[in-house]
């Protein structure tokens, strides 16, 4: 048996966060979730659209949810590919003018919920649909997000997530590509 000794340097995560950052206040984030070893379990693209297979339509309607779950959380421009999400979403400032004192979700309040519901779904519909089982997690473990700061970024994070699926050949997140375009033939 081979001991692995604990390197900082390799083994300790780092963080994708902005240091400092409040990621409750105000503002728009684009989020992307993958699956966990990119498996394309929630349909496929066809002619530049995404066809989702119910499992991708549970993700979609969790999505969805997002706005009822939270408070004063909005969601913009999104997409389901057959391994990813992305999506933008707008934290507003608090409207109620209640004595509440919970703190605003953050987006990683979001994110773990939306994980969390969807995994469950899965995980059930493993046990009476049949749908395709996955090894250990449905999500890989972190997300990927970016502060949108003003209206160009907006506007491009949008034409970005719209235009996505009619460019799956060649996303980094298609292991199933063909064209030779991401192993570098």
């Amino acid at each position: 048996m081979v001991k692995i000794i604990y390197n900082p340097d390799i083994h300790n995560r780092k963080t994708i966060r902005l240091k400092g950052f409040d990621y409750s206040v105000q503002g728009m984030y684009f989020i992307t979730i993958c699956v966990q070893n990119r498996e394309c379990v929630y349909g496929n693209i066809e002619k530049g659209k995404p066809c989702l297979n119910q499992a991708g339509e549970m993700v979609e309607q969790h999505w969805l949810k997002i706005e009822q779950q939270f408070e004063n959380v909005k969601l913009d421009e999104y997409v389901i590919m057959p391994n990813h999400i992305h999506g933008i979403i707008f934290i507003a400032s608090a409207q109620n003018n209640r004595a509440d004192t919970r703190p605003a979700p953050t987006i990683g309040d979001i994110i773990c919920a939306f994980k969390s519901m969807t995994t469950n779904c899965y995980i059930q519909n493993v046990k009476q649909n049949e749908w395709k089982p996955f090894d250990k997690r449905l999500w890989q473990r972190n997300y990927f997000e970016r502060i949108i700061r003003n209206q160009e970024e907006l506007d491009r994070i949008r034409d970005y997530i719209k235009n996505n699926p009619s460019r799956w050949e060649f996303d980094k997140n298609n292991l199933d590509d063909e064209s030779g375009y991401l192993n570098g033939s």
